[in-house]
């Protein structure tokens, strides 16, 4: 079986192709063994190859990378009911969620952590989904609440996460305004946004007051300017910063940092949600399993316009 792997931190020069890694062939109670059809790439991926992670998460070289996947089930574990040989699945095989790597021809989920693909989503597509789908749907509907005729800012419409973020808003019923490169401007318009801010050329803080919300995947300086569009009450999510306890008390808001996993609960709803509504997925660009480390540094060098994602 051929997979992306690590030996050590590092760039792009760490990641090797193995051409005969290893798996069982039979899953254990609770984990099904899935053929990968395409598996999406997230900032993650290559900030855990870089090492950002190591004092949280301490991983055994050698390592194989990759959460997000979509697939087919090929075997199953014991006290599985809800899935049978042959369905096409998708949803996270990372190591820290107990699978054993979605950069692979094959891979080992736990059961709780993939669902039943949507039926009007190619595997690619699919594989796109898992990560930015559920934080957008955790943030904007679990912890905002968004709701009809809110506002709400989002950081970073034309990435992986803000592209669901904006059609989830607008289904949602709220007044969208996103932040993004002057040559995303159209491509955010289609997806939905009411209002487009070039954050090279415009100072949003300047442009909107008294807003509901802000979902924020960009952090920094951002993150901390954000507060100022505010309504009091309103809330910030992070995918970034941790709150900002000085800031919340100046501007009497809410402050909360969202870290993501994905699991079957949220993945059903979502694949509903995407089958009911038309949703558009945007894949910036594919690379074979064996361009892994092109396409990771792809990721964190070229800020795609939604996602990257690997064909097996």
């Amino acid at each position: 079986m051929k997979s992306a792997q690590i030996s050590k931190y590092g760039g792009s020069e760490v990641v090797g192709i193995t051409q005969n890694a290893t798996i069982p062939n039979m899953p254990a109670a609770g984990k099904l063994l899935v053929n990968i059809k395409a598996a999406g790439v997230n900032p993650v991926d290559w900030k855990i190859r870089e090492g950002y992670f190591q004092q949280m998460m301490r991983l055994q070289f050698p390592f194989t990378l990759g959460m997000d996947f979509s697939g087919i089930v090929k075997e199953i574990g014991e006290g599985i009911l809800d899935f049978k040989q042959g369905d096409e699945v998708y949803g996270q095989a990372g190591v820290a969620t107990g699978g054993s790597g979605a950069f692979a021809e094959k891979a080992m989920a736990n059961a709780e952590n993939i669902s039943h693909k949507p039926k009007r989503l190619s595997h690619i597509e699919a594989a796109a989904l898992p990560l930015v789908s559920v934080s957008a749907w955790r943030a904007l509907v679990e912890n905002i609440g968004l709701s009809d005729g809110q506002r709400i800012l989002i950081h970073g419409g034309a990435g992986g996460i803000g592209s669901i973020a904006i059609q989830l808003a607008k289904n949602l019923g709220a007044f969208v305004v996103t932040t993004v490169s002057a040559n995303d401007k159209m491509f955010v318009q289609e997806l939905g946004a009411d209002q487009v801010i070039d954050y090279k050329s415009q100072n949003f803080e300047d442009l909107l007051h008294d807003y509901d919300s802000v979902f924020d995947t960009v952090g920094g300086e951002t993150y901390k300017r954000s507060f100022k569009v505010l309504k009091k009450g309103g809330i910030i999510i992070s995918m970034l910063e941790q709150p900002n306890s000085e800031l919340m008390n100046q501007y009497n808001v809410k402050a909360i940092f969202q870290f993501t996993q994905a699991d079957r609960e949220r993945l059903t709803k979502l694949a509903q949600w995407v089958d009911q509504n038309n949703i558009r997925i945007n894949v910036d660009r594919t690379f074979s399993l064996d361009e892994a480390g092109k396409a990771l540094n792809y990721q964190k060098d070229v800020h795609p316009r939604g996602k990257v994602v690997l064909t097996m």
